[in-house]
């Protein structure tokens, strides 16, 4: 192990040990900076860096992304959307736990397990500048919120993970509400730069099957709250799950390293 992942490592721990779980820590309300607040100089340039590179990650980082996907495809309106999981406080949030791992990670490691499934593509160097302009932008963005505080809106909604699915309702649900914006066959809108105005959500341009978003009840969440777009919580979460059944169980890209997921044996149900 490098001398780098080493202060890694040891940062992470000292960091468990001497701060509490999230969920034993007092929720505080989201707040979002105002962009006037951006400093002026390298670290203000390095904000706005971020947010670029978060915002239009298909075309900004075409090495590490294997799909049509932007970072806000799913973290919506730059990350500060609650109940879809935004990035407001999670600065003080890691390193943390995640079971998927099955070991304590870093904001680093988080941020790219994204890029490998939900983007399809390949991890940033820790070191690199990219790295560091996400986590400027993602401080940024947690201003104000003590470290060791859980925010409000953190994640996604909860869903009821014992109703039982009807994909062939959500296929219904899905052509009444969905298919307008990403199509009939789960292909996205297109936008004229080659990019996507609405994301894929099955297929070779969409997430693999190791991404959150590839879980049934995960992805109800998401969609129960906030789709359709600016029409979140219209869905009932009997129809949001429904829906999620359909499009999750469609063809999209494989990950082979999902089979090391969940490694204490805690795998959830809806797992693919």
């Amino acid at each position: 192990m490098n001398t780098f992942k080493q202060r890694i490592l040891t940062l992470a721990m000292l960091a468990v040990a001497s701060a509490p779980a999230l969920s034993q820590s007092p929720t505080v309300p989201m707040p979002v900076p105002d962009e006037a607040s951006i400093p002026k100089g390298p670290m203000g340039d390095a904000i706005k860096r971020g947010k670029a590179l978060l915002t239009d990650t298909h075309k900004q980082l075409p090495k590490n992304v294997g799909n049509g996907l932007n970072c806000t495809s799913c973290h919506l309106n730059a990350g500060t959307t609650a109940h879809a999981s935004p990035w407001v406080g999670l600065v003080g949030a890691f390193p943390e736990y995640r079971s998927r791992s099955g070991k304590v990670i870093s904001l680093q490691e988080r941020i790219n397990d994204c890029f490998q499934r939900s983007m399809n593509g390949k991890p940033l160097a820790f070191d690199s500048a990219e790295m560091n302009a996400i986590m400027a932008y993602m401080k940024w963005l947690s201003t104000g919120v003590p470290t060791g505080t859980n925010v409000a809106g953190r994640g996604f909604e909860k869903i009821d993970t014992s109703l039982t699915p009807d994909p062939v309702h959500g296929k219904t649900i899905y052509g009444a509400q969905c298919a307008s914006c990403h199509g009939a066959e789960g292909q996205g809108t297109k936008n004229p730069q080659g990019g996507y105005i609405f994301p894929p959500v099955w297929g070779k341009d969409s997430f693999n099957v190791g991404a959150g978003m590839a879980r049934m009840y995960t992805a109800a969440a998401f969609v129960k709250h906030n789709m359709p777009l600016g029409q979140g919580g219209t869905l009932s979460a009997q129809d949001a799950v429904d829906v999620a059944a359909y499009f999750t169980q469609q063809p999209r890209p494989d990950y082979a390293a999902k089979a090391k997921d969940w490694p204490k044996g805690d795998r959830p149900k809806d797992a693919r």
